[in-house]
């Protein structure tokens, strides 16, 4: 069942994984989309296909790297009138890339901290321009349990990228309190996607399907929590686990 008051969804890095199959949960909830990434081919297949599942959604396409400034400031600002007004921003494009710190591979290091820090910088100053001025709106900022404690060789960088996307949400919550305009971070554990895509039993225990996953964070996202780890279970709960266990113990979990 459509959901009773329409509202209107940006997603960045919606070509793929957690982003497109939001696309799709939102949509089936009544939501129309603005929907951004590098890849339009994929992009314009999944408009396709929500518009076949709900041809009454409305649903706009654009080119994006969000990790050109410039792009973003301009974009976002231009599907919010394409749309009449966007009610959500959804801060999820991002990489997974990175190496050992010191081995001599720092450009995937850098690449990773560029696009998930950098780029959800970028798309925030913009969704927040527009929130700002209207004195409503709902950030969502997709971060990751790997933000809850630094992880080691491949995962250091991306988990430092994701803690601070992480902190620069908080910050902005603690500033936005009462506003009219609501900040949410979510925490993913393992969730299927193409950022993790591994061989049948060399997945990582607890991952679940990409809907179950995403159904968990579109729950979050549509009742505007503060913080959400998800799914809650078994994530709520090893949290605390994952923040303060001994060090030793820590690297036998991870």
């Amino acid at each position: 069942m459509a959901d009773r008051t329409p509202q209107t969804t940006l997603i960045t890095g919606a070509s793929s994984g957690l982003g497109a199959e939001m696309a799709r949960q939102l949509a089936a909830k009544g939501h129309d989309l603005a929907l951004v990434a590098r890849r339009t081919d994929r992009l314009e297949a999944l408009r396709d296909e929500v518009a076949t599942a709900h041809p009454d959604r409305r649903v706009e396409l654009r080119q994006l790297d969000v990790t050109d400034e410039a792009a973003v400031a301009r974009v976002v600002p231009e599907l919010d009138e394409a749309l009449g007004g966007l009610d959500r921003v959804v801060v999820n494009a991002g990489l997974g890339k990175g190496a050992p710190i010191g081995t001599g591979r720092g450009e995937a290091n850098r690449e990773t901290i560029t696009a998930n820090v950098l780029g959800a910088l970028a798309t925030a100053e913009a969704a927040l321009e527009l929130f700002r001025a209207r004195g409503r709106g709902h950030l969502v900022v997709v971060s990751s349990m790997s933000a809850v404690r630094g992880l080691p060789k491949a995962m250091t960088a991306y988990a430092a990228s994701k803690a601070a996307v992480a902190s620069l949400a908080e910050g902005l919550r603690h500033e936005l309190l009462g506003t009219g305009i609501d900040v949410t971070t979510l925490y993913p554990g393992y969730i299927a996607s193409e950022m993790n895509d591994q061989p049948p039993g060399q997945q990582p225990p607890m991952m679940v399907s990409t809907e179950k996953g995403v159904r968990a964070m579109v729950a979050a996202i549509e009742a505007r929590k503060a913080e959400a780890y998800v799914p809650a279970l078994p994530w709520a709960l090893l949290r605390p686990v994952m923040e303060h266990a001994p060090l030793p113990l820590f690297r036998r979990l991870v």
